[in-house]
């Protein structure tokens, strides 16, 4: 599919139709900016101001949409807390420099945590048709403040097995609690684990197959 490359007066709009999960944050924030169900163009990044664009790209938990500033104005910044947000029944939605697999990957993405998605470590959506099930809201685990909150965020998707994390995370359930911090984890991606969202090595069991870093 690629990645559609949008350029308006002040600001160049990318997207990536494989990173996105159909979340709708984009449509329902600016449906004159990202229009649905159209012939030909559909994004129109004229219609509000290049803020407006940014914010839109920031709310887009997939990394799906990324916008370039053609005004002077500075881009997206990283973020202080870098964190992995639990989507109830769904994916693992990250926001921090990301490294996924060796490569630089901006600043949000969402993993697949079912094992279902054709486009693995991201999500597609897939977790909705398989009828995945699993709880946004995990066990808090004791945990210390970390020194540092922020840096690059390593993913490593481990071949049929778990997703190794490395760097300062924060673990933050569906509605906001931190239930860990962390700066190595292994999350699980099979959607077996009994003990999400962390790996207890039910991939082995379960036959899980999946490509490595």
């Amino acid at each position: 599919m690629g990645t559609e490359v949008v350029r308006g007066k002040q600001v160049v709009i990318h997207f990536d139709g494989e990173r996105c999960i159909h979340s709708r944050n984009c449509v329902l924030t600016h449906p004159d900016v990202f229009v649905p169900n159209v012939e030909g163009e559909w994004i129109h990044p004229d219609a509000v101001s290049a803020d407006e664009v940014a914010l839109t790209a920031r709310i887009c938990p997939s990394g799906a949409i990324r916008y370039e500033r053609l005004d002077g104005q500075p881009g997206e910044p990283a973020p202080l807390v870098n964190t992995v947000r639990i989507r109830e029944n769904g994916p693992l939605a990250f926001n921090a420099p990301l490294r996924i697999a060796g490569q630089d990957e901006g600043l949000r993405a969402t993993l697949c945590r079912c094992g279902l998605s054709k486009n693995k470590p991201y999500c597609d959506g897939s977790h909705t048709e398989g009828g995945f099930l699993a709880s946004g809201e995990p066990a808090i685990k004791p945990s210390e403040a970390l020194a540092a909150r922020a840096g690059t965020v390593e993913v490593a998707p481990q071949r049929n097995g778990p997703l190794k994390v490395s760097g300062n995370l924060e673990i933050v359930s569906g509605v906001g609690h931190t239930i860990n911090r962390t700066s190595e984890t292994w999350l699980c991606r099979c959607g077996h684990s009994q003990n999400k969202p962390y790996c207890d090595g039910s991939h082995r069991k379960a036959g899980f197959q999946a490509d490595g870093a």
